[in-house]
């Protein structure tokens, strides 16, 4: 089974456990995804209290919108917290760094900054897929040569040797090009 499958379910097995209330998917939630978070607010300028109460106040936001009964998780937990998570912790930024308030209207804010944040990583999440979708369009050659160049950080050296081409140069011409037919196929489609 792939990763990713496996990180659905897990992820499946989270939202089911907060659903029924058990504890251990709580247990899991932090041991998973506490330190993405942490390590983002950590370099942004926040302490460790900062990103546990942050956290903690994207999990309340988690678990308000699995009891309202109709949460669907459309994309990884993990993306849906560190979006939820950042902007509550952009929002304490601009308050200029003072700690939470609890009155209803803050609540209400953070309310509608968790949809927001819910929006804006739904819209990357399909952009996401919608790339994959036109990278597995490409095609070889060119499906490889953007993947070694712009995922795994290939230099054109390793890619000419990799795929034969007589300089540098002639790699360069060749990634413009199926660079150029990637932004045809997802703008297309």
């Amino acid at each position: 089974m792939s990763k990713e499958k496996n990180d659905s379910i897990a992820d499946e097995e989270i939202i089911t456990g907060i659903q029924s209330g058990d504890s251990i998917a709580i247990q899991k939630l932090y041991t998973a995804y506490y330190p993405v978070v942490s390590k983002m607010i950590i370099n942004n300028q926040g302490s460790h209290e900062e990103a546990q109460d942050i956290f903690q106040e994207t999990v309340m936001v988690l678990y308000d919108k699995v009891a309202q009964g109709n949460f669907q998780l459309s994309s990884k937990l993990k993306t849906f917290l560190y979006a939820v998570s950042k902007r509550l912790w952009l929002k304490q930024l601009t308050r200029g760094k003072s700690r939470y308030h609890t009155d209803l209207i803050d609540d209400h804010e953070d309310r509608l900054i968790a949809d927001e944040a819910i929006e804006e990583h739904e819209v990357l999440e399909n952009n996401l897929l919608h790339m994959e979708e036109a990278l597995e369009g490409l095609g070889e050659p060119c499906k490889t040569i953007l993947q070694d160049f712009y995922i795994l950080n290939r230099s054109m050296a390793d890619i000419c040797e990799r795929f034969g081409y007589t300089n540098t140069d002639n790699a360069k011409t060749q990634k413009y090009k199926c660079l150029q037919r990637l932004k045809k196929i997802f703008f297309k489609s």
